[in-house]
Formats: structure tokens, C-alpha cells, sequence
């Protein structure tokens, strides 16, 4: 009787883990940013983290990392950085902080 019980908690142990991870998947918001140069970057939001696809056929998942102002996620080595606050963004790359995408705004 007791194996049972084992068995039976970690199923609900299994279950409860990947509800967990189902809810954490969910997007927060979503948006569209058009940037000069005819350049643009769509980017769903979830709460620790963004998926981008960006109009030179990248798509990435960047984790947020620590910001002094706005929203900011980031690869490993940040080398590549989307930067959000409000309705504008900006992509910075490279060791020497190029910004890619700028002067990007939020289309509604």
C-alpha cells in the first residue's frame, strides 16, 4: 500500500510540474516593432524572457537579464541585446554595442 501511495505522489508530482510548465509558457504580450531602414522586429513577450523574429530572417529566445531602466534580454555572452521600454526597442551587437535595429516604435 505504501508503493502505491509513492507512485500516486509522483505522478501528481509529474502533473503538477508540467502544469507549472505550461502556465510559465503562456505570452504576457506580444508586439510588433518597426524600425528605420525598413527594418522590423516581432517579439513575444513571456515572463522571463522574449522570442524575437526579426526581419533578416533571425528568429532567437533571449532570457531578460538585470536592467537600470526598461526591459532588457540578452544571449550568454551579450552580444546580441534587445532593449524594450514602453512602445520603442533597439537591438545592440557585437563587442562594440552596434545598434542594428533602431528607432524601432510599436505599430497598433
Amino acid at each position: 500500500m505504501n508503493r502505491l501511495i509513492v507512485v500516486g505522489a509522483s505522478v501528481l508530482g509529474i502533473a503538477m510540474v508540467a502544469a507549472a510548465a505550461s502556465a510559465a509558457e503562456t505570452p504576457i504580450a506580444s508586439a510588433t516593432f518597426k524600425c528605420e531602414g525598413d527594418k522590423a522586429i516581432d517579439a513575444t513577450f513571456y515572463p522571463d524572457s522574449v522570442d524575437l523574429t526579426l526581419t533578416d530572417g533571425r528568429s532567437m529566445e533571449l532570457p531578460q537579464v538585470i536592467s537600470g531602466s526598461g526591459a532588457r534580454y540578452a544571449n550568454a555572452d551579450e552580444s546580441f541585446v534587445f532593449w524594450n521600454k514602453g512602445d520603442t526597442a533597439f537591438v545592440t551587437e557585437g563587442a562594440d554595442d552596434n545598434m542594428t535595429f533602431k528607432d524601432c516604435v510599436a505599430i497598433k
